[in-house]
């Protein structure tokens, strides 16, 4: 879901005017080198000896550095997509290569199984540098070859350039593709960019870039460029998968909403699904929290809390706090004897005044009305002393009740 933090980002952060997107590579089992420069090695994606995968890694010593991204990176590796290296930093700025975009997006689609199974990773590719993937990153030839059936590459590709930085152009596409919409991108495969740079866009790649456009995957920068072929930051392709979020699965990661029964217990939260439905959830010893647009801690978990809840393998991973228990309409019900009404000039009503049992006698209470005020009952029955119950929001009288 797209909650009102994601919308204040988009529109306050220059950074996502300049790239709706954003994830890398080292990705779920935290054991990735991505495209380090000194290592030149990648995640192979592998499990530990038991055969479990070791976890996700939501907390990263360079987090100072992540800023903007910091929302959707954390998202993403809680979705169990994307992770951050083995010395435990993500490297927000490092430019993102294409073997590592592909593998990110066929994860991303749920495919991550079928990628590395024995079927897949046997295959023997056709690109005229198969052998040098194989060679370097053998981990990575089952992602390729499900990448083709799923059509990421165009039929004209020859070459997978594993190490080749993937470009804006490259992960608009990408996404379009993995999302399959296809289909819509060559439809629109005429239509008219505003972009001042559109001529450096390739004629068969415009109905992708028009359908990113529209599905708000990415936008243009301040200046009315596009820049096709800028290489796309770790961070910024963060941003861009994050942004599929209510459109491709979660599989082993799950997301639910609604607000906290009580605070944090015993290593659990209840949340209050929009049904009125209860689930009782266990929290990873590792959950990060996210409120008011910073990291936060479990213990500042309220009663009352609006949240996103994320789980991942039935633990609770990240929980980002959407509308604070304090910023919530306070609501209250008040019971007593009925005294009387005044009304406004439109003949509505303006106060009721109550009588109120309290400890040491009654109280009298003038309480103003809301203009769209619910009568439940039999108002007629509405007289000097009758019981009455109020129903307030922030202290105005919204629903009175016949007794």
């Amino acid at each position: 879901m797209k909650n009102a933090m994601l919308k204040k980002a988009a529109v306050t952060s220059m950074a996502l005017l300049t790239l709706a997107g954003g994830a890398g590579s080292a990705f779920a089992d935290g054991k990735g080198h991505g495209n380090d420069n000194q290592k030149g090695q990648h995640d192979n994606g592998k499990h530990d000896d038991k055969g479990k995968s070791p976890g996700i890694n939501l907390h990263f010593k360079d987090e100072d550095q992540l800023k903007w991204a910091l929302e959707y990176i954390v998202r993403l590796a809680s979705k169990g997509v994307f992770n951050g290296y083995e010395d435990g930093t993500f490297k927000p700025q490092q430019k993102i290569t294409r073997i590592e975009s592909i593998v990110a997006a066929v994860r991303l689609m749920g495919l991550k199984n079928q990628a590395e199974s024995a079927a897949e990773m046997s295959t023997k590719l056709n690109f005229k540098d198969a052998d040098q993937l194989k060679k370097k990153y053998p981990w990575a030839v089952g992602y390729v070859a499900v990448a083709l059936e799923k059509d990421l590459f165009s039929e004209t590709e020859d070459q997978i350039q594993a190490d080749k930085p993937a470009t804006r152009l490259f992960a608009a596409t990408l996404l379009v593709k993995a999302l399959g919409l296809e289909a819509e991108a060559k439809a629109k495969s005429n239509s008219q960019l505003n972009f001042r740079d559109a001529g450096k866009i390739p004629a068969g790649s415009v109905g992708y870039v028009q359908v990113a456009i529209e599905k708000n995957l990415i936008t243009g920068y301040q200046d009315n460029t596009f820049r096709p072929n800028q290489p796309v930051t770790r961070a910024e392709l963060a941003a861009l998968l994050d942004r599929t979020d209510t459109q491709l699965p979660d599989h082993d990661a799950a997301a639910i909403t609604g607000k906290l029964k009580a605070a944090a217990s015993n290593g659990a939260i209840t949340v209050v699904k929009a049904d009125n439905s209860e689930v009782a959830l266990a929290l990873d010893p590792n959950v990060f929290v996210f409120r008011d647009n910073v990291k936060s801690s479990v213990s500042a978990l309220k009663a009352g809390d609006e949240v996103l809840v994320r789980t991942y393998q039935n633990k609770v991973v990240f929980i980002e706090v959407t509308k604070s228990a304090a910023d919530q309409p306070a609501v209250i019900t008040l019971n007593g004897r009925f005294n009387s009404l005044s009304l406004n000039a439109q003949g509505k009503i303006a106060t009721i005044s109550i009588t109120k049992d309290v400890t040491n006698g009654t109280q009298a209470l003038v309480l103003n009305v809301a203009p769209d005020v619910t009568v439940v009952g039999n108002a007629a029955l509405l007289e000097y002393g009758h019981g009455v119950e109020l129903t307030l929001l922030n202290g105005v009288v919204v629903t009175i009740k016949v007794v």
